[in-house]
């Protein structure tokens, strides 16, 4: 599988950013998932959100939530992740995931096999 993101750039705090993931390459069962980590520079990689295809619900962490609303185009296996009232500490390089079943186990970064490159979101204060 090959995942695609875009989406990333520079926005001052308060602004709002889009990002895309499209994948493409192997086709996934209904239950797959999709989503999208986080890594800011000296800290450990952490979960944003992640979106259950079956159940078409998506899912954010408490960090986010009221800001970050993960979204798909099921048409064109492509996941987005609305990102409103950015702060400077959601300044880092975000990463698309996916994985072939759905799990409860979504928020932890070892539930994944496929990644994408990242791209690199920066707010500034």
């Amino acid at each position: 599988v090959q995942l695609q993101a875009s989406g990333g750039g520079l926005v001052q705090a308060g602004g709002s950013l889009r990002l895309s993931c499209t994948a493409s390459g192997r086709t996934f069962s209904n239950n797959y998932a999709m989503g999208w980590f986080r890594q800011a520079p000296g800290k450990e990689r952490e979960f944003v959100a992640a979106f259950r295809w079956s159940l078409n619900r998506g899912y954010v962490a408490d960090s986010v939530k009221g800001r970050f609303t993960i979204s798909r185009d099921n048409a064109k296996n492509t996941v987005f992740l609305q990102m409103n009232s950015l702060k400077a500490e959601d300044t880092a390089v975000y990463y698309c995931v996916a994985r072939e079943r759905w799990t409860v186990d979504y928020s932890n970064v070892r539930s994944y096999e496929n990644w994408g490159q990242g791209t690199l979101v920066t707010v500034s204060s």
